[in-house]
């Protein structure tokens, strides 16, 4: 009864705050017509024929040799950088956790964890080419291997596992930090081994967690499209294939048919990852260590994890370093000194770079705010407001992080050349700036909503409910209490969304027209064509781009931010 009359009352005061009502209105609008519906219109595309419903399209797929072969090697790429990446971001979330490091040490992690967020995607692949490619400077000056070929299966492995370990790292500190030392100190004094300790106790509380770092970095392997793209050669991934099948097949039926399926793994990776493992680990570990770890200090076990680790770091380190060095080269593969900026030069003077910076630029500074203010909007209706539709909304947002880029952009292809349902209506959306920015702000909401429901659950209702007897409605509670106080997290969101957008390729590359010169195009065109001098100069400065926004965020932060006046309050 008392929850029957608590429904009713949340109803009455949504129905009285006409604001709230269009702002939700609004975005089941824009996520259904911009998200659910370019991925109905794949479903529709595969299935529905002149004859109608049909398999035809999925049989024909299923015997092109290209396709199978595609599937196989997405899996056992997924698979196998699925756990290399959990094994070096278990071994590194453990070594700062569980091992007392030096400052030296601690300052790389951070740089390590950091640079997969604010690097084009491309840069690895790059970097692996420069450095053990068959005119590499390890492979053919150093060592003198002349037929050291780094494309195919290795290549992609090892590239996507450099880039993705950082996000295991990340997830399954936090987790190790949650463990209460305790338990672990309770099988210490019971004479147990340090690795007895591990396996006995903290490997069957941290499995779970385990278990969602695999599951995180599978699908983002089998969703990656630009470094297969680059470093993959004759080796197909399912990501590469749809976009040679649209482009150059030109069959966009097929490509429908193969982003349905790509779509139907990584969906179901998502969902056993998002509401079996996410939860089981929560259960498993739940709160904060009751006190301080102490810290491991022998030097027969401190001194091996440590320096391996750094080693690793470095190199990872030194990779990143090596695009700006690799676009100095006077000629790549042959030539390597003296450093030249010639390259620099021609990618204003005659590749067009001020074009490809300018609207790289101009859409993803649209497109950040925009990103932004929506992932806020969402996270406040999801945590603070009551109403029918509030699960529709967190779970089509969130949606977005399931889909592989190349797929949302055969669905907007296939959604929004002949616009709506082929009708005609909107179709004026499809080769302009505005569908770029709608692709950028889809692909970017699941991160800004996530940081903002984490945020706002950390807010007392008390605060916004003061505001709501004082006579306030939902849009001035919403822009003068509650934004200015998870202001860090609208930032961060902020910052984030432009890194992601002006470096996103796989959704775009489908979808930008002659009349737009985006950055990451340009890099992946003269990789291609095997102009890798061209292409590390715009990534180069793509870098620079991407930690100036960064550094200027963590400024911002710094002097603007909510934790800066919660210090001067003390």
């Amino acid at each position: 009864m008392a929850r029957t009359q608590g429904a009713a009352l949340d109803r009455k005061k949504l129905m009285g705050d006409p604001i709230l009502v269009t702002t939700i209105v609004v975005l089941i609008t824009f996520l259904t017509l911009f998200i659910l519906y370019p991925l109905a219109i794949l479903l529709v595309d595969s299935f529905v024929g002149d004859g109608g419903f049909s398999f035809n399209v999925f049989k024909r797929i299923f015997q092109m040799p290209t396709f199978t072969h595609a599937i196989t090697n997405t899996l056992k790429v997924g698979f196998l950088v699925g756990i290399l990446s959990t094994l070096v971001g278990l071994l590194f979330a453990y070594v700062e956790v569980y091992v007392r490091m030096g400052k030296f040490t601690g300052g790389l992690f951070k740089v390590v964890s950091m640079l997969p967020v604010v690097s084009p995607p491309f840069v690895l692949s790059l970097s692996m080419i420069m450095l053990f490619g068959k005119a590499g400077i390890i492979t053919r000056f150093l060592l003198k291997i002349y037929d050291n070929s780094v494309y195919g299966f290795w290549g992609i492995a090892i590239v996507q596992t450099l880039t993705f370990f950082p996000v295991c790292y990340m997830m399954l500190k936090g987790l190790l930090k949650n463990i209460d030392p305790s338990l672990e100190e309770a099988a210490r004094d019971m004479g147990a081994s340090r690795w007895k300790v591990f396996t006995s106790v903290t490997f069957p509380l941290l499995l779970p967690g385990l278990g969602n770092a695999f599951l995180v970095t599978f699908i983002e392997s089998i969703a990656d499209f630009a470094n297969p793209m680059i470093i993959g050669g004759s080796y197909d991934t399912l990501a590469t294939t749809i976009y040679l099948q649209i482009t150059g097949a030109y069959d966009k039926a097929g490509a429908a048919a193969m982003a349905v399926v790509l779509l139907c793994i990584t969906l179901a990776m998502f969902a056993v990852q998002k509401y079996y493992l996410e939860r089981k680990t929560a259960a498993t570990l739940t709160g904060k260590a009751s006190r301080g770890r102490m810290l491991i200090t022998d030097r027969s076990v401190r001194v091996p994890l440590t320096v391996l680790c750094s080693l690793v770091a470095l190199f990872v380190i030194m990779m990143y370093i090596c695009v700006p060095i690799g676009a100095c080269f006077p000629t790549w593969g042959y030539k390597f000194f003296p450093l030249t900026g010639k390259w620099f030069k021609l990618v204003f003077t005659r590749y067009h770079g001020f074009q490809a910076f300018r609207d790289s630029f101009v859409l993803s500074l649209i497109s950040a705010p925009i990103t932004a203010l929506l992932s806020m909007i969402i996270s406040y209706l999801v945590v603070k407001r009551k109403f029918k539709s509030k699960g529709f909304i967190e779970a089509v947002s969130m949606l977005a992080m399931a889909v592989p880029g190349t797929v949302l952009g055969v669905g907007y292809i296939r959604g929004f050349s002949g616009g709506l349902f082929h009708s005609g209506f909107l179709q004026g959306l499809y080769g302009t700036g505005l569908i770029l920015i709608i692709v950028f702000v889809v692909r970017s909401l699941p991160t800004g909503t996530r940081s903002g429901i984490s945020a706002l659950r950390q807010i007392d209702k008390s605060i916004e409910e003061s505001a709501y007897d004082m006579g306030a409605d939902s849009f001035r509670v919403f822009m003068t209490v509650t934004l200015p106080l998870i202001k860090d997290s609208f930032l961060s969101g902020l910052v984030t969304a432009f890194v992601r957008s002006i470096t996103a390729i796989s959704a775009i590359i489908l979808l930008v027209t002659p009349q737009f010169l985006l950055i990451t195009v340009q890099i992946n065109e003269f990789a291609e064509k095997g102009s890798y001098s061209l292409a590390c100069a715009f990534a180069t400065i793509l870098i620079v781009i991407t930690y100036g926004s960064v550094l200027l965020m963590n400024l911002v932060t710094k002097h603007f931010g909510t934790s800066r006046k919660i210090k001067e309050g003390k």
